[in-house]
């Protein structure tokens, strides 16, 4: 353990990341523990802030937090040591926690944690947790060029190539975000494999490139509806089920339930596009 500490992340200045990471997990699990005793009414703990009456969300505390131990990260970037670096990290990460955990409040401008919108706060904190794992661990996003390399070379010819080779990667990503997988370019961006499978694919039915590409094509987008609802259902069932040991009582009923409530809901056929002779049909077609 320690020779990898030292090898994969003190040697390649990754020290302040994996302390941000720690900070991050800290600072989430943490925050969500408070609001699930404080929603017991656990008599020991403290409650939620209200000077004046007014409530106080911890998105505000998390930005806070950001501000100044970001600020110092940037004061102490050439002569702070490696200690108060990792420190501050730490710092930031738990700011972008106590944040990230209320992005649903932020997203709907409302006060949705305990609702099923609330879950996007979650979504959120996992998306944050895998990419910057995934940092971590040495891989970095368009993988097809070695940072170091690029910033090394002076060859013109072996930075066209290079960046060309950037330009391809974001462009089959786009292809797959089209396709509606956006955990799959997410982690496609770090290992390219990934995005071509994710691109090569079928499309999710209520996608763009299915409504673009599908709509005229009734097999092939009732494939795509059967294969959906087949992979998805293990997927959503256990996605649903651990966001409920996060944000409230498990219950494997509920997560049944909300399972088939939810490929109901996203598992659809997307419309065909509208044409510009008739910019509305399908909805001239619904009034009569």
């Amino acid at each position: 353990m320690h020779n990898w500490l030292h090898d994969e992340v003190i040697a390649h200045g990754r020290l302040p990341l994996l302390f941000f990471l720690l900070g991050f997990i800290g600072g989430f699990v943490f925050i969500r523990l408070s609001v699930r005793m404080i929603r017991a009414q656990v008599k020991w703990w403290p409650g939620n802030v209200t000077p004046g009456g007014q409530h106080i969300h911890h998105v505000v505390f998390g930005v806070v937090t950001m501000l100044l131990s970001g600020g110092a990260l940037i004061a102490v970037y050439e002569d702070g040591t490696r200690t108060t670096g990792a420190i501050l990290a730490a710092c930031f990460g738990v700011g972008a926690a106590l944040v990230l955990d209320e992005f649903a409040l932020i997203f709907y401008l409302r006060d949705v944690y305990w609702a099923e919108q609330g879950r996007a706060s979650v979504d959120a904190v996992f998306a944050a947790i895998a990419v910057t794992g995934l940092v971590l661990l040495g891989l970095h996003p368009v993988e097809f060029i070695d940072v170091a390399s690029f910033r090394e070379t002076n060859s013109v010819p072996v930075r066209v190539v290079l960046g060309l080779f950037a330009l391809m990667n974001l462009a089959v990503a786009a292809v797959v975000i089209l396709k509606g997988k956006i955990w799959t370019a997410l982690v496609g961006l770090f290992v390219f494999p990934v995005l071509l499978v994710g691109a090569i694919r079928l499309s999710r039915p209520g996608a763009p490139w299915s409504r673009w590409r599908y709509t005229a094509r009734p097999k092939r987008m009732e494939r795509a509806i059967r294969r959906e609802k087949r992979l998805r259902r293990p997927l959503i069932r256990a996605k649903i089920y651990v966001q409920d040991v996060i944000a409230g009582q498990p219950s494997v009923a509920h997560a049944k339930s909300a399972t088939e409530a939810e490929l109901d809901r996203i598992v659809r056929p997307a419309p065909a596009p509208h044409s510009a002779a008739d910019p509305q049909p399908r909805a001239a077609a619904g009034r009569q």
